[in-house]
């Protein structure tokens, strides 16, 4: 098993979640989060004052996969989250060695 995290504009939330239910990841944890990258955010001005936003909204994706379908779900967070510009995001993935389903102690893939 493995976790993948992807950090992605709020904009393409929707494009990633239906890419990966077509190929087959149905469970994930989404969160909102804020951050930057090389970006280094941007200056904004706000009733004739500037001011500096270093901290960008972002979604978080998590999931947790089986071996097989890693490679599926990385193509296709990147086809559908790519924009081709600075701050599309990243993706990390990182090895799982056990999961546990508490409602009723299901070990392993079965528990995904």
């Amino acid at each position: 098993m493995q976790k993948i995290e992807a950090v992605i504009q709020p904009s393409k939330l929707d494009a990633v979640k239906d890419a990966l239910l077509e190929v087959g990841i149905e469970g994930m944890t989404i969160l909102e989060a804020r951050g930057h990258g090389r970006q280094k955010g941007h200056t904004e001005f706000y009733r004739g004052r500037e001011y500096t936003v270093d901290l960008l909204p972002k979604i978080k994706l998590e999931m947790v996969v089986v071996d097989e379908l890693v490679d599926k779900a990385v193509q296709a967070i990147l086809s559908s989250a790519r924009t081709g510009k600075i701050g599309d995001g990243k993706i990390f993935i990182s090895k799982i060695d056990e999961a546990i389903r508490i409602r009723n102690d299901e070990r392993g893939s079965t528990a995904l």
